[in-house]
């Protein structure tokens, strides 16, 4: 099979096409990395190359040894990924002691996988832990509202995940452990994937303050779906800001009856 005819690819790209669309993604903003199933990656491996240069990774995750990913290109804009797939993504294969990585397909015209591949390793390597397995995708995207909110409210996990919890309905259902933040960091580096990492271990959502919003899903639907219910949330929150703030809303009580009617645990740190 072709490696763009693979239904995984065809997921990964329309991510990409449907989130470029939603406006979170200006210039060559964003980045977005799939760990590839073994089934997968068989039904490709007659249009893999051999792994030829390695580069460092810059860690050791010994976890994601012999692991394919599924990548978006450094420099690349996500509205181009739909029109010429082989040039703006790439397939990489992680080594034996996971320390490097070769690309095996993808970017033909040159340059290599985003500048935050290893924030997105690490936060794989830490999610399908945690998730024994189950988690897949790692995305990073630039919602402007949520951005919008980390300039005014304080830059803490209680202070979104209240606010978000209480501007609509779902929220809670569709990310019942919370919501993390990072305070502004240099991206790209290891400081912010450490920082990443560590809220990684008990959320799906960590918001980048100032910057954008990191997501780890199951699948592309789970993963889009969770960015755009954040976003929508945070999009309600500063609409509510602009008309002179709520007067009525969800009480606690009324999120922990909705968690039992919903069999999800909201954290009750987030109620104290």
């Amino acid at each position: 099979m072709n490696v763009t005819d693979a239904p995984f690819v065809r997921g990964f790209i329309r991510l990409t096409d449907d989130a470029f669309k939603k406006g979170w993604h200006e210039r060559n903003g964003g980045n977005l990395s799939y760990r590839i199933r073994p089934e997968e990656i068989e039904t490709v491996r007659s249009s893999l190359r051999d792994p030829a240069e390695w580069t460092d990774i810059g860690l050791r995750l010994p976890d994601l040894a012999g692991e394919y990913f599924l990548v978006t290109g450094s420099g690349k804009y996500m509205r181009n990924v739909i029109e010429c797939p082989a040039d703006n993504i790439a397939i990489a294969l992680i080594d034996e002691a996971g320390e490097k990585f070769s690309l095996v397909w993808g970017l033909e015209s040159g340059g290599r996988p985003t500048s935050e591949f290893p924030t997105h390793l690490i936060n794989h390597a830490i999610t399908a832990k945690r998730t024994n397995g189950a988690h897949h995708v790692i995305y990073h995207a630039h919602p402007a509202n949520i951005i919008a909110l980390s300039f005014v409210l304080p830059l803490t996990d209680r202070a979104f995940t209240r606010e978000l919890w209480g501007m609509a309905t779902e929220c809670p259902v569709v990310f019942p452990e919370g919501v993390g933040v990072v305070p502004w960091m240099v991206p790209g580096g290891s400081e912010i994937a450490k920082a990443t990492g560590k809220l990684m271990e008990q959320y799906n959502v960590v918001v980048w303050a100032h910057h954008g919003v990191f997501c780890s899903g199951a699948d592309f639907d789970e993963t889009f779906g969770l960015m755009d219910t954040v976003e929508k949330s945070a999009e309600i929150s500063v609409k509510v800001r602009s008309m002179g703030g709520a007067h009525q809303g969800i009480a606690p009580d009324e999120l922990r009856h909705l968690a039992s009617d919903f069999n999800v645990t909201l954290p009750e740190k987030f109620f104290r």
